[in-house]
């Protein structure tokens, strides 16, 4: 992810598709560049997040998620998934560096599942006993959603690094 999608991009929906997460994902590195180590962590918000674990979260519960595990199939890769917000929590002593290259090695993962699967191929795996019936149906659905989540915390995080220094991604003048 820097600045340009795999090599291997499909033509097509898949490739559109594929062109339009990768813009969001680089809005999300790009709000954060640049950002105080210690400013990455510090909550704006009352929720309490900060932007790390926006990042880790998208990591975790959405590119490794929906790619790895439900696209592909590969279920160990959340064996201790839970309806909860681990995902959000990022050790002190973990580097923010850690977290933002692993967010991009995970981008790059989910790029091989999305570019080795056609657009309606259904899900390979779900987990039912916690979300219940899936409402994804093909490779297709679950891009526009990750699109659609990925866009809305990007927007997230404009907002949090605004509140943080002023920074913001896109300036209409």
């Amino acid at each position: 992810m820097n600045g340009h999608v795999s090599e291997s991009i499909p033509s097509g929906e898949v490739g559109t598709l594929l062109r339009v997460l990768d813009g969001q994902r680089r809005h999300v590195l790009g709000i954060l560049d640049g950002l105080d180590p210690k400013d990455l962590r510090r909550p704006v918000l009352p929720s309490g997040w900060h932007c790390l674990g926006m990042v880790q979260h998208l990591t975790l519960d959405v590119e490794r998620f929906w790619f790895r595990a439900v696209v592909a199939g590969d279920e160990t890769v959340v064996r201790n998934l839970t309806s909860g917000d681990e995902a959000w929590r990022v050790a002190p002593d973990t580097p923010a560096a850690d977290v933002l290259e692993r967010y991009r090695r995970e981008a790059e993962r989910a790029d091989a599942v999305i570019t080795a699967t056609p657009a309606d191929a259904p899900p390979a795996w779900w987990p039912r006993d916690l979300f219940g019936e899936p409402h994804l149906h093909t490779l297709r659905d679950v891009l526009l959603h990750v699109i659609t989540e990925t866009a809305c915390h990007a927007g997230h995080l404009d907002a949090a690094r605004e509140l943080l220094d002023g920074r913001r991604w896109l300036v209409l003048t």
